[in-house]
């Protein structure tokens, strides 16, 4: 039996990376050649020639620029969700101005889509041991899931200690919040994390971004395969648009490891996105949602069940 495994695409443009956050403020971004509504247009064309749907976690401010882009993503069958207003790490704003973001981008993706958007995922997956009380800021904003958290060690982000397959998150204590199982008290949000491979006790990154261009395809592959075979649990898998745009402008000044990070092998990216399409089923994350599939808790959809999301503000409602 095939497996679902689950697409993820974060919509932003290639200056407003966070590798490059220091050389190109926001406040520089209108000076930029714009290349995302080109490059997003084309993961668009590729995933409708293998009849795959994916959710699109995207920038309020790219949305509000290219507004045709976000209700074509929704016109052609695709979740729309936020990544945000401003691309800013969680990290680096206070609960104020994370709460202004992160409701900011939810309202101008509601408003072009006429849908409520359930799913929030933060820039750099930024969602620390530092940064839990997003936590509550994502609840009270009225987000049913987020996909923030990476469960690895990474020099810019990672809960390496959290569950590596979809769990719930409930509040413990005043300040903190903690993984759960769906019958343990107040669960509040559900979490889907990005997918790991577990081997020696460690959790790899496997499942895309800028491992996808570093790992030669057959290793990714193999990590996929042993998720779906071996495990028996689907993948969430990520990309951003201008990984499949080589000839994008060069940033200069922000240090050899970004440039690294950044510029490695996207030559290679859209052929092995190609393979990666006919080698697995995909699906937007809200389905695995709705049906259970993405996690094995008893009551994986508990929020989704009880019609919560069904009172959130969107055009044509007070």
């Amino acid at each position: 039996m095939t497996v679902r495994n689950y697409l993820s695409i974060d919509v932003e443009d290639y200056f407003q990376v966070s590798a490059f956050e220091r050389v190109c403020p926001p406040a520089s971004w209108g000076s930029y050649e714009y290349r995302v509504q080109a490059n997003t247009e084309r993961i668009l064309d590729i995933l409708d020639e293998f009849n795959a749907k994916a959710t699109f976690f995207v920038l309020g401010w790219i949305a509000q620029r290219f507004p045709e882009l976000v209700r074509g993503l929704a016109s052609r069958g695709h979740e729309v969700a936020s990544h945000g207003y401003a691309h800013r790490r969680v990290t680096s704003q206070n609960r104020r101005e994370f709460s202004e973001d992160i409701r900011r981008s939810k309202g101008v993706l509601e408003d072009l889509t006429a849908k409520p958007v359930l799913g929030y995922r933060a820039p750099s997956f930024s969602i620390s041991s530092t940064s839990l009380w997003a936590f509550d800021e994502l609840v009270e904003s009225g987000y049913i899931y987020d996909s923030s958290v990476f469960p690895v060690r990474h020099d810019l982000y990672g809960l390496p200690d959290w569950p590596r397959f979809p769990f719930c998150v409930r509040r413990h204590g005043d300040a903190n919040w903690v993984p759960a199982s769906s019958d343990e008290g107040d669960v509040r949000i559900i979490e889907i994390p990005i997918t790991t491979l577990r081997l020696s006790g460690r959790n790899f990154p496997i499942a895309g971004g800028g491992y996808f261009r570093l790992f030669p395809y057959r290793l990714t592959s193999w990590g996929l395969h042993r998720i779906n075979r071996i495990e028996k649990k689907p993948f969430v898998f990520y990309l951003h648009p201008w990984e499949l745009d080589p000839a994008q402008p060069r940033i200069n000044g922000a240090g050899w490891k970004s440039h690294f990070r950044h510029y490695l092998n996207l030559d290679k990216t859209e052929g092995r996105f190609l393979h990666l399409l006919e080698e697995f089923s995909f699906a937007p994350l809200k389905e695995g949602l709705v049906d259970g599939s993405l996690s094995s808790l008893k009551d994986s959809a508990t929020l989704l069940s009880s019609g919560r999301w069904r009172e959130l503000p969107y055009p044509g409602r007070v």
